[in-house]
């Protein structure tokens, strides 16, 4: 696990080939996704490890419903109650009441890309299958509507980044100019060819080219710090990230 600050209120948390944030004030923390099942204990650790306890945990959000964004989420849920949102269409992702997600097919056939080999026995280590990791969802997930978002550590609001699954989210919070991208937009990844601006790697999409719709609409939005879900985060401005894809 290796922590980065990267604006007053924000740190970025690398777990097992993947990112989540903690979003921190004097009211407590909001945690933006949360890795794999195996990245459960350093999930609740690097709340710790930025000066909060574990009760002080408003909520978690959710760009998507991905095993390696969801995976610490279950303990956290059972051990606090604490509410989980993520974007309205996907919900019943996160429910697991549809399943939009590479498939072991797939996985396998990453052994014979360049970084698969890695990628695939970390991946496989971080899903921790033997403890019923396959199986992770949230049934309690709801829709990240404005007005709780609002309230909560960091005042975020949802941006609707449909394509990687269907019901993607990034969030924008607006006080620190900083863009939370999960997969829309990341920096690098294992099996990528190369780190910088980028989709990641064609297997993990659901929809391509609606990513990509998604990805250059961000260039809309005032931000200068980038955190992806994948790769390292960036200081620079959203628009002239976007404009290197």
């Amino acid at each position: 696990m290796q922590i980065e600050q990267v604006s007053d209120a924000v740190h970025v948390v690398t777990g097992t080939n993947v990112n989540w944030a903690l979003v921190s004030d004097d009211s407590g923390v909001t945690l933006i996704d949360a890795g794999y099942p195996a990245d459960a204990a350093d999930v609740r650790a690097s709340i710790r490890e930025i000066g909060h306890e574990l009760a002080d945990l408003a909520a978690v959000l959710v760009t998507h419903a991905h095993l390696d964004h969801i995976g610490g989420i279950p303990p956290l849920v059972e051990q606090l109650g604490v509410p989980v949102y993520t974007g309205s269409d996907e919900v019943p992702h996160l429910k697991r009441e549809y399943l939009q997600q590479i498939t072991p097919l797939e996985v396998a056939a990453q052994l014979f890309v360049p970084g698969g080999l890695t990628w695939v026995l970390q991946t496989a280590r971080a899903i921790d299958p033997l403890k019923g990791g396959l199986g992770t969802k949230v049934p309690s997930a709801t829709a990240a509507e404005p007005e709780v978002l609002a309230e909560l550590p960091g005042g975020l609001v949802a941006i609707a980044t449909p394509g990687h699954t269907t019901g993607h989210t990034a969030y924008l919070m607006p006080a620190e100019g900083v863009i939370f991208t999960g997969d829309a937009l990341v920096t690098g990844h294992r099996i990528a060819r190369r780190e910088g601006p980028q989709l990641i790697p064609s297997v993990f999409q659901h929809d391509e080219a609606q990513a990509l719709v998604s990805a250059r609409a961000l260039a809309g939005y005032d931000a200068g710090v980038l955190v992806p879900g994948h790769g390292k985060p960036m200081r620079e401005r959203i628009s002239v990230l976007v404009a290197e894809l």
